[in-house]
């Protein structure tokens, strides 16, 4: 499972102290280094010192983390990349991998060895959000004609004694515990190589077989793995619960801090292509919402 979804839950909780640290540094070597001073402005404003390559659209990604990525590009973010690489100028697509587990950010985006993370939570300080592209939220999966059928949200009194299956440390899981649910819960773990194990894929599993009643995973791994599974189920986006962690999340590309100008011309052409975009996702069964909540069932942005 992606640390990327922990640093989701806890998105925005925490201000760190090194941009006013860096800021400090900057301030200093502008009194002490000729041309420090012009140099923190291009940074500031996406000048001529941004390393991003002109010529190859250079992706951080996991190498074996689908519905995401995989080295065989089998992942939405693989089409994606392939998909805006023309759109940005760019003659082709190549990949830095690495397992998004500790030290994902620093080992790929932050030492220079590629320029964009195609999916990062909006509002960490990691990275340099662009605009969201999706938004999606963590999804309670139960049999489709099942006695859960139907249920919306984790206080429903018909999870009461239900085993369910939960990703620990995700927002679900403080939920379940409010709702007294946590004794016959079954905890899996967050913090995998997805090259060795998957939560979410064994979740899906011990679902199908009876061992546990419900699972409630991240909507677009709920999507593929209950896809890949066979079997009738009945996703539902929870969306409906109460004051508490986040549950939806919107999705952006993650950029370096240094690289504004990067940002700008991502987010055109996210905005420009949007309606593809939908359409690469939606291909992957991905439980879209708009900003109403409301379910994206057609490319372009459409609701029901």
């Amino acid at each position: 499972m992606s640390r990327l979804l922990k640093i989701a839950a806890e998105a925005g909780r925490k201000r760190s102290a090194l941009p006013v640290l860096a800021a400090a540094v900057a301030g200093l070597a502008a009194l002490v280094l000729p041309g420090a001073a012009s140099a923190q402005q291009d940074r500031a404003f996406g000048g001529a010192i941004e390393l991003v390559d002109p010529d190859v659209l250079r992706v951080c990604a996991d190498p074996s983390n689908l519905p995401f990525s995989n080295e065989a590009g089998e992942g939405f973010e693989n089409k994606l990349a392939e998909f805006l690489a023309p759109k940005l100028g760019r003659k082709r697509v190549e990949y830095t991998f690495f397992p998004q587990a500790t030290g994902f950010v620093r080992m790929t985006l932050g030492s220079r060895r590629c320029d964009v993370i195609m999916s990062y939570p909006q509002g960490d300080e990691l990275v340099q959000n662009t605009n969201a592209y999706y938004r999606t939220a963590y999804t309670l999966v139960v049999p489709k004609g099942g006695a859960l059928d139907g249920v919306e949200a984790i206080e429903d009194p018909l999870l009461k004694d239900k085993r369910i299956g939960v990703v620990a440390g995700t927002p679900p899981a403080s939920y379940m515990a409010r709702a007294g649910l946590m004794a016959k819960a079954k905890p899996y773990p967050l913090l995998v190589d997805t090259r060795i194990d998957n939560s979410a894929r064994q979740m899906i599993a011990d679902l199908k077989a009876g061992t546990i009643d419900a699972a409630i995973l991240w909507g677009p791994l709920a999507a593929w793995y209950t896809a890949k599974a066979g079997g009738d189920f009945t996703l539902t986006p929870l969306v409906k619960e109460p004051r508490g962690p986040t549950m939806v999340f919107r999705i952006t590309m993650g950029v370096r801090p240094s690289d504004q100008e990067w940002k700008r011309t991502l987010n055109t052409v996210i905005r420009e292509n949007q309606a593809a975009i939908d359409a690469i996702l939606l291909d992957y069964g991905m439980p879209l919402l708009d900003e109403q909540d409301h379910p994206i069932t057609t490319a372009g942005g459409t609701s029901k």
